[in-house]
């Protein structure tokens, strides 16, 4: 980033630009903004680099999105994220629209790996947040919508008086609530949902005219331009909710991988006892004790690396 563009004169067009699109900017403002962008080439050079961005990345969300929050610390998060942008791509290297990395950083609600929380929505809606998840909501007088950026959700709608639809977006497309509750994940390249109650309709992006309807106790995995073959939706898929992930008949290998969601670093099977098959509940709060207990119940031995590496391997 050039030594004229200092983090004050970044944040001050930041805020300029979230003060000037939200939705209540009149000619005073609009005038005051004219008369800072004229006093000093720094602030044209930072604003011109604010309207780049812009134009690859639409940075804030409407302010009907924010509801019952704090105007004033809706507005403050607003411009940490878009300063946080400019300082991200400072030495020149522009966002492109498509790297969800830094929507995921930048998202509104965020989950580390180990954590999930619990969302209470404007309209009464309970929203679930799995382990490593990053999602922003978009409420306004036409629809409720969720940008699920990473991660997994399950959510349960609430009836709204005024029945705006409710609308989860991914990378790959649009889940439509019909009055339900459902969970959805972001795979990388793909998305799958689950129905649990009432039903969802699924649309890809790259298919918008063709529409899934996925009944209760159905789940499917879809991308940007097809969708994949309905299963029976297993049971306690969504046991993470109460910190439990309870597996049937299992490969190990699978476990192992869905273990590895709730654990920092990395966590391998070795193929030669990836089909062994594995049964039960397991607490993924204490991933610890789950790798200690695997060799009492399987021919196996855990070798660690390093504390953030293990691999399963033959007894």
């Amino acid at each position: 980033m050039p030594a004229a563009l200092d983090f004050k004169t970044l944040e001050a067009a930041a805020t300029w630009y979230v003060q000037l699109n939200d939705g209540s900017a009149d000619e005073a403002r609009t005038r005051a903004w004219q008369t800072w962008l004229k006093a000093s080439p720094q602030h044209a050079a930072a604003w011109a680099r604010v309207e780049k961005l812009q134009r690859q990345w639409a940075m804030i969300a409407p302010k009907a999105a924010l509801s019952s929050l704090d105007a004033a610390r809706a507005q403050r998060r607003d411009v940490l994220k878009i300063l946080g942008m400019l300082l991200a791509v400072g030495s020149g290297t522009w966002l492109a629209a498509g790297q969800v990395p830094y929507r995921s950083m930048l998202a509104e609600h965020r989950t580390g790996i180990r954590e999930r929380r619990s969302l209470r929505l404007d309209d009464g809606s309970q929203l679930e947040l799995n382990t490593n998840t990053a999602l922003d909501i978009h409420f306004d007088a036409k629809q409720r919508l969720i940008r699920l950026h990473r991660g997994e959700i399950l959510v349960q709608t609430a009836r709204d008086p005024d029945q705006r639809p409710f609308i989860v977006h991914t990378e790959d497309g649009s889940v439509r609530a019909l009055g339900t509750r459902f969970s959805v994940r972001q795979l990388p390249g793909q998305t799958r949902v689950g129905v649990e109650q009432s039903a969802v309709e699924i649309r890809p992006y790259g298919h918008i005219d063709q529409c899934l309807r996925l009944e209760a106790g159905q789940q499917v995995t879809f991308g940007s331009d097809d969708i994949g073959v309905v299963e029976r939706l297993p049971l306690a898929s969504t046991a993470w909710v109460k910190g439990m992930l309870s597996v049937d008949d299992w490969r190990l290998g699978d476990f192992v991988e869905a273990l590895g969601r709730y654990r920092p670093g990395v966590l391998r099977c070795a193929r030669a006892v990836a089909d062994l098959r594995i049964s039960g509940a397991f607490r993924i709060d204490d991933t610890e004790t789950i790798l200690e207990n695997l060799s009492k119940t399987l021919p196996v031995k855990v070798r660690f690396l390093t504390r953030y590496w293990a691999s399963i391997e033959p007894a």
